[in-house]
C-alpha cells in the first residue's frame, strides 16, 4: 500500500482569506442597516465621519486580496495537476462561478424572481478572470507577470475614454448601467480591468510557496514589494496626476483632506488603489507565517470555506434585514428588489441605526455562520475524493 504524503495548507494565505472574508461580512452589514447606506457614499468627505470612513475603507482590501490569493491557489492547484488539466479546471470554474453570480449571488442580494436587476460584481469577475487565466497559464511565467504589471500600472489611461451603453466597454473598463429589456437592467459594477491582471499576478507569485524556496528568503521578498508598493502609493499621492481617476482635493480642513487622499477609486480599481490593498496584503502574508493560536484557527477556518461562506452570508444578512424592516414598521417588503445602496431611496428614510448597531448585528451574523462554516470544513476535509468539493 502506497501512503499519500498530504502537503499542509499555508496558514498565512488561510489567514488572509479569512480575515478579509470576516472584513466582508461587515461592509455587507452595513449596506443592509446603517441608516446613511441608501443616502450618501460612505467615503464622500463632505458627507461621511471617520468611522464611517474607516468602515467602508477598510473593506477595500477584500476583494483585491480575494483575486490575488485565488491566483496564487491556482497556481498550487497546478502542482497536483497537468497543464492541459488545470486550464480546463480554471475554465469550467469560471464558468460556474459567472452563472453563479448571476443567478444565485443576484437572487440573494434582491431577492427578486424576475431579475429585474442583475449585477455583476465580485464573483463574476473571479469567475471571468479564471477563465481568462485559464489561458494565460500557457504562456511563460515571464510573459504572464509582464501583462500583470502593464494592466494594473496601465490601466489607468482608459480613464478618460469613455462609450456609454457599450457592453464590451462596461466590461472590460467603465462601470455602468445597460437596459437589456423593458424594465431590466444589468449593472457591470467589477469592470475587468484590472481585475483579472491581480489574478494573474497572484498566479505568478505562487512560486514563492513552493516546497522548495526558502522561507526567510519569501518573507524579505514580500516585505521589499509590500513596502515598495506603499512608497508608490505615497509618492503618486504627491503628485497627484494619475494613478486614480478622481484627484485628491485640498478642502482646507486637514480631516476632510484626509479622507479625500484615501478615498481611492473601487470601480474601477484604481492603481492607487491596488498599490494600497495589495501592498498592505504582501506585508501581513510576510509576517503571519508564523502565528498560532486560536484567533489564527477562527480565522483560517472561514479562509478555507470563503464559497461556502460567502454565499450563506448574503441570504443571512439580507433576511435579517427583511425582519428588521418589518419589525421597525417599514414592512418586509421594502427589502425585496431594492435599487442599488448607493441610490437615495426614500421610503427608507429613517430606516436604518447607528454604527455601533451595524457592528453588533455583524459579529451576531459570523457568530451564527462560523458552526455552518466547520461542518462544512470537516466534510471537506474528510471527503476530499468527492471532485465537486473544489468548485465550492
Amino acid at each position: 500500500m502506497i501512503e499519500t504524503i498530504v502537503k499542509p495548507r499555508i496558514q498565512s494565505i488561510d489567514l488572509l482569506k479569512g480575515m478579509v472574508m470576516v472584513i466582508m461580512a461587515l461592509d455587507h452589514v452595513r449596506d443592509y442597516f446603517h441608516y446613511s447606506a441608501f443616502f450618501f457614499d460612505a467615503t464622500d468627505p463632505e458627507q461621511t465621519t471617520w468611522p464611517i470612513f474607516f468602515t467602508r475603507f477598510i473593506t477595500h482590501f477584500c476583494a483585491p486580496a480575494f483575486s490575488f490569493l485565488a491566483g496564487t491557489s491556482a497556481f498550487m492547484i497546478g502542482k497536483r495537476k497537468s497543464l492541459s488539466e488545470l486550464s480546463s479546471f480554471l475554465f469550467k470554474r469560471g464558468l460556474w462561478l459567472v452563472f453563479v453570480e448571476i443567478i444565485i449571488v443576484n437572487l440573494g442580494w434582491k431577492f427578486d424572481l424576475n431579475f429585474t436587476h442583475i449585477s455583476l460584481a465580485t464573483i463574476w469577475q473571479l469567475g471571468v478572470s479564471m477563465i481568462v487565466l485559464a489561458v494565460l497559464i500557457h504562456l511563460p511565467k515571464k510573459v504572464i507577470l509582464a501583462f500583470s504589471l502593464v494592466v494594473i500600472f496601465g490601466h489607468n489611461l482608459l480613464d478618460n475614454i469613455h462609450f456609454d451603453g457599450s457592453y464590451f466597454w462596461a466590461m472590460i473598463h467603465q462601470p455602468q448601467k445597460i437596459e437589456f429589456a423593458e424594465g431590466h437592467l444589468v449593472v457591470f459594477a467589477y469592470s475587468l480591468l484590472p481585475w483579472i491582471a491581480v489574478m494573474s499576478l497572484g498566479y505568478c507569485f505562487g512560486s514563492l510557496y513552493d516546497s522548495s524556496f526558502e522561507a526567510q528568503k519569501r518573507t524579505r521578498i514580500l516585505n521589499s514589494l509590500g513596502i515598495g508598493c506603499m512608497a508608490l502609493f505615497f509618492i503618486l499621492i504627491a503628485f497627484n496626476t494619475y494613478g486614480d481617476p478622481i484627484k485628491w482635493t485640498n478642502y482646507g480642513d486637514t480631516s476632510k483632506t484626509l479622507m479625500s487622499i484615501f478615498n481611492v477609486s473601487k470601480y474601477p480599481p484604481s492603481l492607487m488603489y491596488l498599490l494600497v490593498t495589495l501592498g498592505c496584503s504582501l506585508l501581513f502574508l510576510a509576517n503571519t507565517e508564523k502565528l498560532k493560536g486560536k484567533v489564527v484557527n477562527f480565522f483560517c477556518l472561514f479562509g478555507r470555506v470563503p464559497f461556502f461562506y460567502y454565499i450563506l452570508h448574503i441570504y443571512l444578512i439580507h433576511l435579517l434585514a427583511v425582519f428588521t424592516a418589518e419589525f421597525t414598521g417599514f414592512g418586509w417588503q421594502i427589502m425585496v428588489s431594492m435599487p442599488t445602496f448607493v441610490t437615495r431611496v426614500e421610503a427608507l428614510k429613517g430606516y436604518g441605526f447607528n454604527l455601533i448597531t451595524v457592528y453588533l448585528v455583524w459579529i451576531l451574523v459570523i457568530i451564527l455562520l462560523y458552526p455552518l462554516c466547520k461542518k462544512f470544513d470537516a466534510y471537506k476535509q474528510n471527503h476530499k475524493e468527492k471532485w465537486w468539493l473544489s468548485y465550492l
